[in-house]
C-alpha cells in the first residue's frame, strides 16, 4: 500500500462565532514615548487582541512554520465557521502559502459580536474538514494512476485542528460524536465514488481558547482513540503566548521537528556602530539533523535545555569564527530545511539576511573542556537556508574500526577469541530442505535452533563472567548447550561440580574481575557465591532440553546444599562443650590451663583428620557429591585465635597462643574478677555483716 501519513493533510478550523470577539485580557502597550512626551499630552491607553486575533496569529504561525520547513507534499485546507463555511484554499500546491490565506482572512473579517450566537456554530467548519479529507489531493492522485498501484492501495489519512472557545466537556464530546458520526456518512459516498477516498485515519486535536484571568470550563485530555478511524485529544489553553507556545509544540509534534538554538551571535548594536553584542536565535528544523546526538547519546554535551513550554527541548550549538565561504567543501550527512522561531525579531532578520548573502557559518558544540567539535554548518541553496549536518565522529569512508575499540563506547574486554570459537563450532554448511530430521525439521530449522542453544546464555565481556574464565567448566559448558546429553556427558558434569567443590575447599583464587570495584574486589567466599550463582543459570538455560540436564543441575544443587542435620547436631555439640571447657578452665592455674588447652587442641586435630576421612570416601563415590569443608572452632582459654584453621594445628599455632596467654597473666589480676563467680562479681559486699542482715536494718534494730 501507497502510505501517505497523517501529517500530509492538514485541515485548520477556526471558530468565527461572536463570543471569539471576547478580549484575552493580554495588555499591549501602545505609547512609546514615555520620555519624549510634551507635557498636556495624554498617553494611550493598553489594548488587548481577542480571541479570534490570538487564534488567527498562532494558526498562521503554524503553517508559515510548515510552509518553510515543508514546501511540499504537506498541505492545509483553512476553515473558517461561523453561521456557514467559508474554505480560504484547497489542496492545490500552489494554494500553499501564507500570502494567499492572509488575503483570504482580510475578506472575511473579525467575528461580528452583535451576531446571533444561535445561528453560529463551530459544526459546520467540523462537517466542512471531514468532507475536505475526503477529496484526492494531487500527490494521491498521481500513486493512484500510476502502473505500479491501483486505487485500493492508497491510503488516505488527515488531521483536524479545531481552534474554538467550548462550553464544556459535554459540549467537546458532542463535537467528537459530530466528526465521528460525519466520517462514517462519508466514508459510505466515498466508497461508491471515483472522486472521493474514505478515511482511514483521522485525528481530532480540539484548542479550547479562554481569555487570561478566568477558569478553564474544558478538561485536557491525551489522545484517545473512539473509533478504529478517529482518535481526538483536548487541549485547554490560555489565549496570547500560551498560545502561541501551545501551537509551536504542536508542530513539532505533528511534524517531527526539532529545536537548536544558536548562541553567541555578534551583532553590532544600532546606538553604538562601535560595539557589537551577542544574540541567540532559535530555530526549528527536522528531527533527523540531530541524529548524531542521539546515535552516540550525547544530547546532553550539545546542551540540550529545555523550554519554557517544558514539553519539548532545543539543542544548544554556539557560533564559530571564523566564518567560511560557500565555495568550501565540508564533508556533510545531511542537509535540513529551517525556520526561525520569531521570524519577526532583529536577531533573527539579520541572520537570515547574512545567511542569504552567501555567507556560511560552522556551529560548534559548547563544552567545558576539551578541544571544540564543529557538528553543523548554516548555508543558503538557491534562497533557502539549509542546516547541513557536519560528521563530527568516524567517517564512514575510513577503515572499520577494530571490535576491541567498542561500538561508541568505552567498553573494551571483549570475549574476541571465544566469539571466534563460537563461530568456528556454528558454521553453515548446505544441505537440501528435502533432508529432514526425525522431528521434521530442515537443515535451517536445526541450525537455528543449534544457534539459540549456544545463545541463551552467553556474556560478551570478559569482566561479566566468571565461569567462562576458568579452565576447570570448559568441560561442562561445551556439553550442557548439547540437545541430549549421554550418561558419560552427565559423568563428566559431575566431576566437574565436585573438582569445583574441591577448590571452594582448598581456597583455590577465581578470576574474578576487579575493574570498577575499589580495593582487592570481593572476598574469597563471595567469589565462590558468585561463580556458583552463574553456574546454576547457565544449567537453568539447558534444564528444559532433557531429563539428563536436570540430573546435572540437582548434582550442582546437592554440592551447594547446607550440611546434614547430623553434622549440625555434631556442630552443636562441640560448641556446648567448647563453651563449657572455657567456663571451667578460667578459674584453673596456668599449668591447668596449658594442659587443658593442649588435650583440646589435640581433639580438634583427631575430628579434622576424621572430617577429612569422610570427605575422602565421599569423594571416592562417582554419584555422591562431596561436601563442604568443614573448619573445627577452636577456643581458647580467654580469645579465639585471630584466624580459623585450615588444616591441622601447627606447633607455631599452639606456642603462639601460649606466650599470648602467658603476657595476658603478666598484669596483676583485678580482685573483683579473682572472687568472682562465673564472670560475676557482686558490688559493695562491705554493706551486709555475717548474718546476711543489712547494717543499716541491723542498726535500727538495736536502737
Amino acid at each position: 500500500m501507497r502510505m501517505f501519513s497523517v501529517s500530509h493533510k492538514t485541515a485548520f478550523v477556526v471558530d468565527h462565532c461572536p463570543y471569539m470577539a471576547e478580549s484575552c485580557r493580554q495588555l499591549i502597550e501602545c505609547d512609546m514615548l514615555t520620555k519624549s512626551r510634551a507635557q498636556g499630552v495624554i498617553p494611550l491607553a493598553p489594548v488587548s487582541k481577542s480571541l479570534w486575533t490570538c487564534a488567527i496569529e498562532c494558526s498562521m504561525e503554524y503553517c508559515r512554520i510548515l510552509f518553510d520547513i515543508y514546501p511540499t507534499k504537506k498541505l492545509v485546507n483553512y476553515i473558517v465557521s461561523d453561521s456557514e463555511v467559508h474554505i480560504l484554499n484547497n489542496w492545490k500546491q500552489e494554494h500553499q502559502n501564507t500570502h494567499e490565506l492572509m488575503a483570504a482572512l482580510a475578506t472575511v473579517g473579525p467575528p461580528n459580536p452583535r451576531q446571533d450566537p444561535e445561528c453560529c456554530s463551530v459544526l459546520h467548519g467540523l462537517v466542512a474538514a471531514v468532507e475536505s479529507l475526503c477529496k484526492i489531493t494531487e500527490y494521491q492522485h498521481e500513486a493512484r494512476t500510476s502502473l505500479m498501484d491501483v486505487a485500493d492501495r492508497v491510503a488516505n489519512r488527515g488531521r483536524i485542528i479545531c481552534l474554538t472557545n467550548a462550553k464544556s466537556d459535554t459540549h467537546v464530546r458532542m463535537l467528537e460524536d459530530c466528526v465521528l458520526e460525519t466520517i462514517q456518512e462519508q466514508n459510505k459516498l466515498a466508497a461508491g465514488s471515483d472522486r472521493l477516498m474514505p478515511i482511514q485515519q483521522c485525528e481530532l486535536v480540539l484548542v479550547h481558547i479562554f481569555p487570561q484571568g478566568d477558569d478553564t470550563l474544558v478538561s485536557d485530555r491525551q489522545k484517545k482513540e473512539l473509533s478504529s478511524v478517529l482518535t481526538s485529544e483536548v487541549h485547554s489553553v490560555r489565549a496570547g503566548r500560551y498560545l502561541a507556545s501551545k501551537l509551536n509544540v504542536l508542530v513539532q509534534q505533528h511534524f517531527d521537528l526539532a529545536s537548536t538554538t544558536i548562541t553567541n551571535i555578534p551583532m553590532k548594536e544600532e546606538q553604538h556602530a562601535n560595539t557589537s553584542a551577542n544574540y541567540d536565535v532559535e530555530l526549528l528544523h527536522h528531527r533527523d539533523a540531530h541524529i548524531e546526538f542521539i546515535k552516540s547519546g550525547d544530547l546532553h554535551m550539545a546542551g540540550s535545555t529545555s523550554r519554557d513550554s517544558g514539553l519539548k527541548e532545543t539543542v544548544t550549538l554556539k557560533w564559530c569564527t571564523p566564518r567560511t565561504n560557500s565555495v568550501e567543501l565540508h564533508y556533510c550527512t545531511g542537509a535540513y530545511r529551517i525556520s526561525p522561531v520569531d521570524v519577526n525579531s532583529r536577531p533573527s532578520s539579520c541572520l537570515t539576511n547574512f545567511l542569504l548573502n552567501g555567507r556560511s557559518v560552522l556551529l560548534e558544540q559548547p563544552r567545558k573542556s576539551g578541544s571544540k567539535v564543529i557538528s553543523h554548518m548554516l548555508s543558503s541553496h538557491g534562497g533557502e537556508i539549509f542546516l547541513h549536518v557536519l560528521n563530527s565522529t568516524r567517517s564512514t569512508l575510513e577503515d572499520p574500526p577494530s571490535i576491541s575499540e567498542g561500538c561508541g563506547g568505552r567498553v573494551t574486554d571483549y570475549r574476541i577469541t571465544d566469539f571466534g570459537e563460537f563461530m568456528r563450532e556454528n558454521r553453515l554448511t548446505p544441505f537440501p530442505d528435502e533432508m529432514v530430521d526425525t522431528l521434521g525439521r530442515t537443515p535451517i530449522e536445526r541450525a537455528k535452533f543449534q544457534l539459540e542453544r549456544h545463545t541463551r546464555y552467553w556474556p560478551m565481556i570478559i569482566s561479566q563472567t566468571t565461569i567462562f574464565n576458568m579452565q576447570a567448566v570448559v568441560p561442562l559448558a561445551n556439553l550442557i548447550v548439547k540437545d541430549t546429553l549421554t550418561d558419560e556427558d552427565v559423568l563428566t558434569c559431575q566431576k566437574t561440580v565436585y573438582n569445583l567443590v574441591d577448590m571452594e575447599r582448598k581456597s583455590d583464587p577465581l578470576p574474578i574481575s576487579t575493574v570498577g570495584s575499589r580495593g582487592k574486589g570481593p572476598k574469597r567466599d563471595e567469589q565462590y557465591r558468585i561463580m556458583w550463582n552463574e553456574l546454576e543459570t547457565l544449567v537453568k538455560a539447558h534444564v528444559g532440553n532433557s531429563e539428563r540436564h536436570q540430573r546435572v543441575l540437582d548434582c550442582i544443587s546437592a554440592c551447594r546444599s547446607k550440611p546434614p542435620e547430623e553434622e549440625e547436631r555434631k556442630k552443636r555439640g562441640r560448641k556446648r562443650e567448647d563453651k563449657e571447657e572455657k567456663d571451667k578452665n578460667g578459674k584453673d592455674s596456668e599449668e591447668k590451663s596449658w594442659t587443658a588447652e593442649s588435650e583440646r587442641l589435640k581433639g580438634a586435630m583427631e575430628r579434622e583428620k576424621d572430617e577429612q576421612a569422610e570427605c575422602e570416601i565421599i569423594k571416592d563415590s562417582p554419584d555422591s557429591p562431596e561436601p563442604l569443608n568443614k573448619k573445627p572452632r577452636l577456643a581458647t582459654e580467654e580469645q579465639q585465635p585471630p584466624e580459623k584453621s585450615k588444616g591441622p594445628v601447627s606447633l607455631l599455632s599452639l606456642w603462639t597462643n601460649r606466650i599470648t596467654q602467658a603476657n595476658s597473666r603478666k598484669h596483676q589480676e583485678f580482685a573483683g574478677r579473682l572472687n568472682s563467680v562465673n564472670n560475676k562479681a557482686e558490688l559493695y559486699q562491705h554493706l551486709k555483716e555475717e548474718n546476711g542482715m543489712d547494717a543499716h536494718e541491723n542498726g535500727k534494730a538495736t536502737r
